[in-house]
Order: C-alpha cells, then sequence, then structure tokens
C-alpha cells in the first residue's frame, strides 16, 4: 500500500463522521505555545511556495521542530520542490504536497525523520505538517497545509494510533491561495483519490532572505 493511499484514508472517513472541529475560512488559528525564536535567536525562516494559483508564504518553526524544519529546508535548497504538485485536495480537510510530479509519479527522496508532533503545536488552520505513512516516524518531502482545525491530528501519545502529525509552519500570507487550490475540481487517478483534474504545480519553492534577529 504506497504513501497516498495510507495517508490519511481512515483519519478522514473517522473525520467526516464525527464532524469537523474548528473553524473554516478565515485567518488561521492561534497556537497555545510560542512559536517565536528565543532572545537574540535569528527570526524563524520563511518559505514562498510559488503556485499556479498564486503565491503562499510559510514561517517554519525552527525552535519547536527543529527536525522538520531543516529537513524541509534541505529539500527546498536542493530545488526538490519545483516543478512538484498539490497531489492530494480535500475540501474541509487539508492540501497534500511535496513529492509528486504532473503526472503523479512519485519522486525519489531522502530518508525519513523522527516525528515531531510531541512538541505542542496543534494541527490548525493553516498550519504546515508532515506528510507520512502508517508508520510514524516515515515523514520525508511531503507536508500537507490544514484548512481547519484538525484536532485529530494532534499528538495523543507515543503510539502509532496516537502519534498524530507533526505541525512545523504557519502560513503568513496567501491563505486565500490556499483555499482556492482546496476548492478546485479533482477526482480520481488510477488508484489515487483526490487529485486535482489540472494539475496545480509548485512552480517554484524559494527560501526568503532573513530577517532580523529577534530583539531583547
Amino acid at each position: 500500500m504506497n504513501r497516498l493511499s495510507r495517508f490519511f484514508t481512515p483519519l478522514f472517513v473517522v473525520a467526516l463522521m464525527l464532524g469537523m472541529s474548528g473553524c473554516g475560512a478565515g485567518e488561521p488559528g492561534k497556537q497555545n505555545v510560542s512559536t517565536a525564536p528565543a532572545t537574540g535567536q535569528p527570526a524563524n525562516p520563511r518559505v514562498l511556495i510559488e503556485t499556479a494559483k498564486g503565491k503562499i508564504t510559510v514561517e517554519l518553526f525552527a525552535g519547536n521542530a527543529p527536525r522538520s524544519t531543516a529537513n524541509f529546508l534541505d529539500y527546498v535548497r536542493q530545488g526538490f520542490y519545483d516543478g512538484t504538485i498539490f497531489h492530494r485536495v480535500i475540501p474541509g480537510f487539508m492540501i497534500q504536497g511535496g513529492g509528486m510530479t504532473p503526472d503523479m509519479s512519485e519522486k525519489p527522496n531522502g530518508e525519513p525523520i523522527p516525528n515531531e508532533a510531541d512538541n505542542g503545536l496543534k494541527n490548525l488552520r493553516g498550519t504546515l505538517a508532515m506528510a507520512r505513512t502508517g508508520d510514524p516516524h516515515s515523514a520525508t518531502s511531503q507536508f500537507f497545509i490544514n484548512v481547519v482545525d484538525n484536532a485529530l491530528l494532534n499528538h495523543r501519545g507515543k503510539s502509532v494510533q496516537g502519534w498524530g502529525y507533526a505541525v512545523f509552519g504557519q502560513v503568513v500570507e496567501g491563505m486565500d491561495v490556499v483555499d482556492a487550490i482546496v476548492a478546485v475540481p479533482r477526482g480520481p487517478w488510477g488508484p489515487h483519490d483526490d487529485v486535482p483534474v489540472e494539475p496545480v504545480v509548485m512552480r517554484r519553492v524559494s527560501l526568503l532572505p532573513p530577517a532580523t534577529a529577534a530583539q531583547p
């Protein structure tokens, strides 16, 4: 069973039965833990995702999710994401991308990283989180952006069922673009479901110039 068929499918069915919690359209949610860098440390890195639907700027929470942030930035610096697509979009849930080409071929990626979902960050609307298979520690290049508050994806314990999905960033500009992406027509592609009929391509994904270091 591949990454696409395993990721989210059981959770999405349960979520539909229980009803999604939290907000829908609107501004991104607010975390209960601080995501600001420590005093004197560099500002959180920001990445620009230029898509066929517009631009999305995300801020990465390097202090809260160092391994996930470093992993994502490695792929960004390699140009790995350029030309990939948002290959799975589910209204009322999320948009997923970062590993498939427009012909729905999966790009070879690096080694999986440890799951950092126990960092206290929640899967709120507008947050960026690592996609994975049923193995909690299997995340590589793929990520998703929550379009609602998805409490069902949060860390509940260090078991296979409870690990959850690691949040490592937040959309700071372009949430309207995310909403436009999740609204595109979609359908099946071979064994895959919820694939945009017209590919939503990430034309370029780049690290923005660093901001001024945090002040005392």
